[in-house]
């Protein structure tokens, strides 16, 4: 896919999800640490990472938009894609519904923010894995031509320069 948004060869939208997945993740096994132990630091942590944590994924999202807008239509990518990126949404509303419920009192999440950022968590399982089938395995955001001894994104050469046998493949 040569289309989407890119930043020095790569796709941004790969680049920025880490952050929001990383925090969001995170924050969870903050809240089962605060379950554990009912240290207030740890519901204040969370608190403050999934604030951190929306915040990243809505900005990977306007990338991740327009990545899937390149699709082209008719594709598994692009049901794929779609499938990925809704319900993705659907984490960031959960984990937007815990953080609200929490704002009260951040250093003792209710029940009910506890469940919301964990059904959030288990739905990031299954879109993640979604992600990971449109580059792994449709190869979307992938560099056509891409190989084991592509010369870097940064060099300005196309990456099928130096093209051999994939021992991998």
């Amino acid at each position: 896919m040569r289309e989407g948004a890119k930043l020095l060869g790569h796709p941004i939208h790969q680049m920025l999800i880490v952050f929001p997945l990383g925090l969001l993740a995170t924050s969870f096994f903050f809240d089962i640490g605060w379950l554990i132990t009912k240290a207030e630091n740890l519901g204040i942590v969370s608190y403050w990472m999934i604030m951190a944590g929306i915040v990243g994924a809505l900005l990977a999202a306007v990338f991740g938009f327009i990545d899937w807008l390149a699709i082209p239509s008719n594709t598994r990518a692009k049901r794929i894609g779609a499938l990925h990126g809704i319900g993705n949404v659907g984490v960031v509303l959960l984990f937007i519904g815990s953080w609200l419920l929490r704002r009260g009192d951040p250093a003792t999440p209710a029940t009910s923010a506890l469940a919301l950022s964990a059904i959030a968590v288990c739905i990031a399982l299954v879109t993640g894995w979604l992600g990971g089938e449109l580059v792994d395995r449709l190869a979307i955001g992938v560099d056509e031509g891409a190989h084991v001894n592509a010369p870097s994104s940064l060099s300005g050469r196309p990456a099928t320069e130096n093209a051999k046998p994939s021992p991998l493949r």
